[in-house]
């Protein structure tokens, strides 16, 4: 098991499994299948990330270092949370964008009841180590367990 400490840009604990992304997250073109067609899993859309395409995203540990794209990224982020198809977790190895950080700030606060621990600033080491299916634990300050 190894330790990382990251700035908490939204609070909560939790335990998951990794899912990894070693591109940035187009985040639009990675839920809009949960969002329009009704995916509850979140499979990832965006044939252009070759590390998430095709892979359930709700309720795992969504481990990457940044995302990319369109301004609609804060939104998405907040509609896959009211539908309850979010990762269980967003781990950023960069400091996250504002536009990604709003979204999780917003569906922490405005959300009854819904949950994604959003950390960021984990540094490079932590996206080498990680890998699918490792268990991620989300503690508070910051800090992450991965096993």
């Amino acid at each position: 098991m190894k330790t990382f400490k990251g700035r908490v840009v939204a609070p909560g604990t939790i335990s998951a499994e990794a899912v990894v992304s070693h591109e940035g997250l187009n985040t639009l073109a990675s839920f809009q299948k949960a969002l329009q067609f009704g995916d509850k899993t979140a499979t990832c859309g965006d044939q252009n990330n070759k590390d998430l395409y095709n892979k359930k995203m709700a309720g795992k540990a969504l481990c990457l270092p940044k995302t990319i794209g369109s301004t609609t990224g804060g939104l998405v982020l907040y509609c896959a949370c009211s539908m309850g198809r979010q990762p269980a977790c967003m781990l950023f190895s960069e400091p996250i964008d504002s536009l990604a950080a709003a979204g999780a700030v917003l569906a922490d606060v405005w959300l009854d009841d819904v949950t994604m621990p959003v950390v960021d600033s984990l540094g490079d080491e932590f996206l080498a180590y990680v890998q699918d299916g490792m268990t991620i634990t989300v503690k508070d300050g910051g800090v992450v367990e991965v096993a």
